[in-house]
């Protein structure tokens, strides 16, 4: 007999095992339960609905779409929340270094309730950047049957015949600071960006992470580059659940699916669509989740070999609902997968591989768009996520290189030990072409929480500076940030990194043909630098945040906080 067929017959015996895992069947009747339900996959719909964020305030109808779906194929749905921090809402503010930390509480959430209540699969329903990855590491550690349902992308705002999304707030706000935009236009800009429900609709970190699932095989075809207001996101809901209630039948779990074969098969997704600096972090701590050998080399090692084809934003043209009407990921895949580039042979969630899975999809993009490229007319002939080693980051840094004519510069640093004051100084006209800013004490213990840093970029794109001026940061970015960028840099100053001995002035190279991250001060005086540094005390020493900055692994490790 096998374990399901055991754990079922426990539960509806109400026999106990050991200590009493099987449910106590009369607080089940409390809720409307009938005996009959016992002998059913109990399965979780973890509902990452808010009304905090336009990402999440749609994701009831997905939640409840899952419900009819579990009932219908004869499951007991139970659901559960799990909580949310809008990345766009706390961007330069305090907030923000609460969002990486909700990613290892919304994992914690998933983890808890799937095994504290003994549930027999999971739908995991989220919108915003960190309910991705921290949904599938919940999965991952509870590793019983499980689907990722994303909430869908946003839709355009529109202004002037223009599309507009977050970011073109963000810049926005750079353009009125060097006087080339009036505050009637900004504030046109803010009241038109955000239309209605869904994630950011550039290839940001939200769509970054939902392509890269569907790649891995842990959400349906189709269902990463769908808009939430469109009906076919509920219906694929739904289905997804249908899905899950099979899976949980044939006992195909996470852990079956989440190899390091289908990891390659994500990244290199990310890399072909032009996806966001934070997939690095996130899947380097999904990898840890899953018990799969994976290291921030891997991604060098993938980015190497492919191309980017696929003209998205937001250093390309176009948004995730363009891409959707353009064949969506599916035929992202098909080209990739007959280039040799992926694995045709990992499993999916349906139960099928990936080379049945995309059978009938065409061998070539559709005629009349230009969003997906074909492999041999590519956007960069290599991915865009590059991983930047030197005496600055001997762990790896991470750098965004497409949509720069010269990804090189060496120039003077501008030193910050906070976002707030670099982007005042950007607004106020105190950067220069030629700088290189600094802005540290921001990584996973510095923070702490490693906040995003889409106003600095943002102002600097704005300003006119995103191709003359260098930035590099322990903190992260966001994925609609392009420009001279560098973040991720490890080791972090708080744990006593050489970019915590970088003084106002120094020579820094960022220089993206040869991966090198470089401080230009001879090794003796760093060596003199750091013996004179003292770290600074914890910035927070009660709570939350202080237990991340206590257990925060490296950002090269994906920040996780039980890498022991």
């Amino acid at each position: 007999m096998d374990q399901k067929t055991i754990q079922l017959r426990l539960r509806s015996a109400n026999i106990t095992e050991g200590k009493s895992r099987a449910p106590n069947r009369s607080m089940y009747y409390g809720m409307g339960y009938k005996e009959t339900d016992f002998g059913k996959p109990m399965v979780g719909v973890a509902n990452g609905h808010s009304t905090i964020t336009p990402c999440n305030s749609g994701l009831q109808k997905l939640a409840d779409a899952a419900v009819q779906g579990i009932e219908e194929a004869g499951g007991n749905p139970q659901i559960f929340g799990t909580p949310t921090i809008s990345d766009g809402m706390a961007m330069g503010t305090e907030g923000m270094k609460y969002s990486l930390v909700s990613r290892e509480v919304i994992a914690d959430c998933i983890e808890t309730c799937v095994q504290g209540q003994w549930m027999d699969g999971v739908v995991v329903v989220g919108g915003c950047d960190k309910n991705m990855p921290g949904g599938m590491m919940g999965m991952l550690r509870a590793n019983v049957p499980a689907i990722y349902v994303y909430g869908g992308t946003i839709l355009p705002g529109k202004w002037k015949g223009q599309d507009l999304n977050i970011v073109s707030v963000f810049e926005a706000v750079g353009q009125n600071a060097a006087g080339k935009m009036s505050d009637q236009e900004l504030k046109d800009i803010e009241q038109h960006a955000i239309p209605g429900t869904g994630s950011c609709g550039g290839m940001y970190t939200a769509n970054t992470m939902s392509s890269a699932f569907e790649a891995m095989g842990m959400s349906l075809p189709y269902s990463s580059t769908m808009a939430n207001p469109h009906d076919e996101k509920q219906n694929s809901a739904k289905e997804s659940a249908k899905v899950l209630m099979e899976a949980i039948r044939k006992d195909l779990k996470p852990r079956d699916i989440v190899t390091r074969r289908s990891l390659e098969n994500a990244v290199a997704v990310i890399m072909a669509t032009g996806g966001s600096t934070n997939a690095v972090l996130h899947f380097l701590a999904i990898a840890h989740a899953a018990g799969v050998e994976w290291t921030i080399d891997d991604f060098e090692r993938i980015r190497k070999r492919t191309p980017v084809i696929c003209d998205l934003k937001p250093s390309g043209k176009y948004l995730a609902v363009d891409l959707h009407e353009a064949g969506g990921i599916p035929q992202v895949m098909k080209l990739l997968l007959n280039a040799g580039l992926l694995h045709g042979d990992c499993i999916t969630i349906t139960g099928k591989t990936i080379a049945e899975t995309l059978k009938d999809i065409p061998d070539q993009p559709p005629a009349g768009q230009d969003v997906i490229r074909t492999i041999g007319n590519p956007m960069y002939k290599e991915g865009h996520l590059a991983i930047l080693k030197g005496n600055l980051s001997p762990e790896g840094a991470v750098a965004k290189i497409t949509g720069l004519k010269n990804p090189v510069i060496t120039g003077p640093a501008r030193v910050f030990d906070d976002e707030q004051s670099a982007l005042q100084a950007i607004l106020d006209g105190k950067i220069q072409a030629g700088d290189v800013m600094v802005l540290r004490y921001l990584g996973p213990k510095g923070g702490p929480g490693m906040p995003e840093m889409l106003a600095p970029t943002g102002a600097l794109i704005g300003a006119g500076l995103g191709e003359s001026v260098g930035l590099i940061t322990d903190g992260r970015f966001s994925g609609g940030t392009w420009g001279m960028v560098v973040g991720h840099v490890a080791p972090e100053a708080a744990a006593g990194g050489t970019i915590a001995f970088v003084h106002e002035g120094d020579s820094i190279t960022i220089d993206a043909h040869q991966l090198k991250l470089q401080l230009n001060v001879t090794d003796e005086e760093i060596a003199k630098r750091r013996a004179n540094w003292t770290q600074p005390e914890p910035r927070y020493t009660r709570g939350v945040q202080a237990k991340f900055a206590f257990n925060a692994s490296s950002a090269s490790k994906g920040a996780v906080l039980d890498h022991f």
